[in-house]
């Protein structure tokens, strides 16, 4: 039986890493994945997901106004049941309605589902697609990186910097950066470093 998962974790904790792993697991197999990412982040070039090793594939770039679920219901009905999975890349981008299109392509497509992205932005709030993604999802995975900072604890938060490097609360939500505006950080270096400033 298809799942929908969620696998989360800070800005580099390999998750487009792992993504990139999982795809290539099942087509080893002889099945094929669909990757999916937002045209939000376009750090790489568009239609592409890459991880930080420098590994990449192209993908089918998601808007605000597209249909994941017609889509794949086309895909399926060329490629049939050679279709593994969906793999989805950013999906802290994505609307809500999205979310119950890849519902919908679990449980009536019966395809597997494996969503990555950030729990939490900057200011240590949830995503509102990632909010009802951890309500409808049958499973949740947290990938594990380090501190940034003291190289100690458990990463959990993403924290955005300043051009002085300071630690900053207010701006977008949205503002597409790599290791030139964000860090992984434990909460106790994030609020140290927050006070310090």
């Amino acid at each position: 039986m298809a799942k929908l998962f969620f696998r989360y974790g800070t800005m580099g904790s390999g998750k487009s890493l792992d993504l990139l792993k999982v795809a290539y697991n099942y087509e080893e197999n002889g099945l094929t994945s669909i990757i999916l990412t937002s045209k939000v982040d376009d750090r790489y070039g568009m239609n592409k997901v890459q991880s930080r090793t420098g590994i990449k594939r192209n993908a089918i770039g998601i808007d605000s106004e597209t249909n994941i679920y017609e889509i794949i219901e086309y895909k399926k009905d060329i490629i049939g049941d050679k279709i593994g999975c969906i793999l989805v890349d950013e999906v802290q981008f994505f609307q809500k309605h999205h979310i119950q299109e890849l519902v919908d392509i679990v449980d009536i497509l019966n395809i597997p589902v494996i969503c990555y992205g950030l729990r939490s932005d900057f200011r240590l709030e949830p995503f509102e697609s990632i909010k009802f993604l951890m309500g409808i999802a049958d499973e949740i995975e947290e990938i594990k990186t380090i501190c940034s900072e003291c190289t100690k604890k458990k990463a959990i938060v993403n924290a955005r910097f300043d051009k002085d490097g300071h630690i900053t609360t207010t701006g977008d939500v949205i503002d597409i950066g790599g290791n030139d505006k964000y860090r992984a950080l434990c909460r106790k270096c994030f609020n140290k470093l927050k006070n310090n400033n």
